[in-house]
């Protein structure tokens, strides 16, 4: 059998916010064992989602935000899995924006464990990209899926509706620049980096 580990795919689609329309591609990243895992953030295509699965038992969709690049297809890998949707709660405004007539199933809060194939994934809230923007640390991996918090050359974007630039950098020191510098951050979109390099960075 196989241990705890990160799997990982990308997947095409489009962002939408403000009247803005985006070509994006987004990381699916799972985490769990040969045996049963966690979706962190549901993008654009459940079929992709599913294949990175590969058949095991889903405990949750966890969520890093409500963007709708991130969250539009967890209700229908909610219904395909039959596992519950995770998000914080100050990310309603922006879950409405996408799903006017279906809730999210579990409210996630800073500190909260969440547990899978033995393992603890710990809830960071981060807010500044979204106001219920979440990272997700898993310390039996040396890792932290950052969500659009976080990015390989530095903070996420900050120029939309429900964010704030100096609430994101305040965050990232007061959350992820706690962590060990080794901690590899598996990113919303885009490459892995680590919290050293991005700590001088933003230093």
């Amino acid at each position: 059998m196989g241990g705890l580990r990160v799997d990982h795919a990308v997947v095409s689609g489009t962002f939408s916010l403000d009247g803005e329309v985006h070509e994006v591609d987004n990381n699916i990243w799972v985490v769990g064992d040969d045996e049963e895992c966690v979706v962190i953030d549901a993008p654009h295509d459940v079929d992709a989602i599913l294949d990175v699965v590969g058949g095991r038992q889903v405990k949750a969709i966890l969520l890093t935000h409500a963007h709708d690049d991130h969250c539009r297809v967890a209700p229908e890998l909610r219904q395909r899995v039959s596992a519950p949707i995770l998000l914080h709660p100050d990310d309603r405004p922006l879950w409405e924006l996408t799903h006017t007539d279906e809730l999210w199933d579990v409210d996630i809060e800073d500190g909260q464990s969440i547990k899978v194939a033995g393992a603890s994934l710990k809830v960071l809230h981060t807010p500044g990209h979204a106001p219920g923007a979440v990272c997700v640390y898993v310390h039996d991996l040396d890792c932290v899926f950052t969500g659009d918090t976080l990015f390989q050359g530095g903070p996420g974007a900050t120029g939309r509706s429900y964010s704030d630039g100096d609430l994101i950098k305040d965050s990232i020191r007061s959350q992820l620049f706690r962590l060990p510098d080794e901690t590899v951050v598996h990113t919303g979109h885009g490459d892995d980096t680590t919290i050293a390099a991005e700590r001088e960075a933003l230093s």
